[in-house]
């Protein structure tokens, strides 16, 4: 065999190899690549949004509702004049002209522009009628009811990826039920980049999210709003919050609280007003807390209701520290009735040494006092009840009238359910049931979570707060002819590691009608200016909703009515 012949085989041969190896690159190595640049010629995934689920009201009003909105997005490749246009949907979008124009200047067949923009935006851009600009439907969050309930709902913002999401309140707490999942579809388009068809599969369809329906009734929420407002107002407070519950299933039918906000534009307001005082409001409840242990000394055999205060006759000494009474008046031998009736600091004193603070701990235990309520709201916090051994003396005599101890006004509210409910202990709910997007329904019964005192000794407390409210300081505020159980709080505010006499967080705690309750409210003032006193403050807010709810419920009055004179 020549050289020739040699030299010639092996020149094919080389060329044959190096063929091999570059089919062998780019079939092989850099498929995948090759194929996604191919793909990405005549087809696009775009992601199908899920649409958000309402909040609604009992009556199935939509207070927290959707409205069509939309992205404004460009096909590059069929923009004319990107110089233009980039002048003009910057002045009409509001973004840099600059921005607008990397966006056009892609070498892509989509790119989007802003979202959401409402309908009015919309039809401006369109009259424009410039080349490439296009629209895909999206929805919008709206409350219709502007700041009604805003605590309670919570807003929807946008999350590090630009997503929307829930904040506080029922939006935060149900945002993954509320949002539902986004699907994907790919898009083959034609030769111009139009699309021509879109598909989709069970493991990327979209499912849009589930709508809640609360036990919020929406007449009730004006009620409480109006009258807190109104009050909050009169009394010159720093503000306030309160709540309206149904003891017999733990069912809020109304949560308010000012300052607050609008969610429709909630980043124009301080973060401050965001979380709901509520649930978050950790403060020294004062007087409305007698009730409680006064409750678990009756439920302990350990008094009745006419059992004599042996120390009430002056203040009490307790290592170093004197306990006076509110308006340092003292009645010897006072009934345990009186006692709750004219708050009396030194009879609770009495009512704690007979407990002891092992049992009285047990109690509040048994109450929730220190623990979660299990509320269905983003934010609840929960100040936890000190270790038992570092109680002291003056420590349990103090936290017989509510000084000396934080919670919140909802941990407050759920442990005045067993009062109202023959002893049980209910959880607070604010949802009702879930609404599936196919429109199957999912009810969320009531929750029973414990039994800290007899039905007879919640029968006997609730005589006290009736007479408490039919002899006490606050019954001039009062309905007439409605037997209605009720307290008064008034507690001075920590300041430096003092209490502030002239700064107060005033409060009243009630229920209606006492012998079968329908509601149960707590309205808590924040430092009223114009007194420092829950029976000239709170409990005139307290009664004055009361009056109404007990109208539109239609409960006649079951007493005789008899006018002051």
């Amino acid at each position: 065999m020549s050289w020739r012949y040699r030299f010639t085989l092996l020149f094919f041969l080389f060329l044959f190899s190096l063929i091999i190896s570059r089919l062998f690159y780019w079939q092989v190595v850099r498929a995948q690549e090759l194929s996604s640049l191919g793909q990405a010629q005549y087809d696009a995934q775009v992601t199908l949004t899920a649409i958000r689920g309402e909040i609604k009201t009992s009556d199935e009003y939509a207070i927290a509702a959707n409205k069509l909105a939309y992205l404004a997005f460009a096909n590059p490749k069929e923009v004319k004049d990107k110089e233009k246009e980039s002048e003009i949907l910057g002045k009409l979008l509001d973004i840099d002209e600059a921005t607008i124009s990397a966006q056009l200047s892609k070498n892509k067949f989509w790119v989007p522009l802003k979202s959401p923009i409402e309908h009015s935006l919309k039809e401006k851009i369109e009259a424009k009628k410039l080349p490439g600009v296009g629209f895909q439907d999206q929805t919008l969050r709206f409350y219709p009811e502007a700041t009604t309930a805003a605590n309670l709902l919570g807003f929807v913002g946008r999350d590090d990826e630009g997503n929307d999401k829930g904040y506080f309140g029922l939006e935060g707490y149900y945002d993954r039920q509320l949002r539902g999942k986004d699907g994907v579809a790919i898009v083959v388009k034609d030769a111009r980049g139009q699309p021509i068809l879109a598909n989709m599969n069970d493991n990327t369809e979209k499912v849009d999210g589930r709508d809640l329906i609360l036990h919020i009734d929406r007449r009730i929420q004006f009620m409480l709003d109006q009258e807190l407002k109104r009050g909050i107002e009169a009394y010159g407070a720093v503000g306030g919050t309160a709540a309206i519950m149904d003891p017999k299933t733990g069912g809020i039918l109304a949560m308010s609280s000012f300052p607050t906000y609008d969610p429709r534009s909630y980043q124009d307001f301080s973060d401050k007003l965001y979380s709901n005082p509520f649930i978050s409001f950790a403060y020294e409840p004062g007087s409305t807390f007698k009730p409680l242990i006064m409750a678990s000394a009756l439920d302990a055999g350990l008094l009745k209701a006419d059992t004599r205060c042996t120390i009430c006759a002056g203040p009490v000494e307790i290592t170093g520290y004197e306990i006076k009474t509110w308006n340092d008046k003292y009645t010897a031998n006072s009934s345990m009735t009186d006692v709750i009736v004219h708050s009396d600091n030194t009879g609770m004193v009495f009512t704690g040494r007979l407990l002891g603070l092992d049992r009285m701990l047990s109690y509040m235990d048994k109450f929730g006092i220190g623990r979660a309520t299990g509320i269905d709201l983003q934010g609840e916090v929960y100040p936890s009840l000190r270790e038992r051994d570092s109680w002291y003396e003056i420590d349990q005599a103090t936290a017989t009238f509510g000084q000396g101890l934080t919670l919140t006004p909802i941990t407050l509210l759920t442990a005045f359910s067993a009062i109202a409910n023959e002893g049980k202990l209910m959880e607070p709910h604010v949802v009702a049931k879930v609404e599936t997007a196919e429109g199957n329904v999912i009810p969320i019964p009531p929750k029973q979570v414990g039994r800290p005192i007899s039905a007879k000794s919640a029968k006997v407390m609730t005589e006290m707060m009736v007479k408490a409210v039919e002899d006490g300081e606050s019954k001039w505020a009062a309905p007439k002819g409605y037997r209605i159980a009720g307290k008064t709080g008034t507690a001075q505010i920590p300041v430096e590691g003092h209490y502030d006499a002239n700064k107060t967080i005033a409060s009243f705690v009630g229920f209606a009608p006492a012998d079968d309750p329908k509601f149960l409210m707590l309205v808590v003032v924040d430092r009223p200016s114009t007194s420092i006193y829950g029976s000239e403050t709170a409990a005139p807010i307290f009664f004055n909703v009361a009056r109404n709810i007990l109208s539109y419920y239609s409960i006649p009055p079951t007493e005789p009515i008899v006018e002051d004179k």
